[in-house]
């Protein structure tokens, strides 16, 4: 597997109300939620590492310790960097940071595993 520590992608997304509080129904406020951010961190993750991985090959993530430590309104634009800190066999982690256009509105600390999709869909 090719995967080297030290790659890194940034993504970036503008807040719509699907992205809000309310309509994750984990606030009451129309608010970038915190379920959304935590998606939006996931997905920067796989996407940073998605050209370098086998194609027979895919990722689950198991593990997102994530601090929320701001809100951004609807119309935000959220940028989110992940970075693959460290790729040992089959463990990959990530350091994630999202920022709105005021600072930093989260982190993340993420853990993904390499898996063969088929292989793992069978064991289900």
């Amino acid at each position: 597997m090719a995967l080297k520590e030290g790659l890194s992608l940034t993504q970036k997304m503008v807040v719509t109300e699907k992205d809000t509080a309310i309509y994750h129904k984990s606030g009451k406020l129309e608010v970038f939620a915190t379920p959304a951010m935590v998606a939006f961190m996931e997905n920067t993750a796989v996407a940073c590492i998605e050209n370098d991985l086998e194609k027979s090959l895919d990722t689950v993530g198991i593990q997102i310790d994530t601090k929320h430590i701001k809100a951004s309104k609807l119309g935000a634009t959220i940028t989110c960097t992940a970075k693959l800190v460290k790729a040992e066999a089959k463990k990959l982690s990530f350091e994630i940071v999202a920022s709105d256009e005021e600072g930093v509105i989260g982190s993340a600390f993420h853990v993904r595993y390499v898996i063969d999709p088929v292989k793992f869909m069978s064991r289900l």
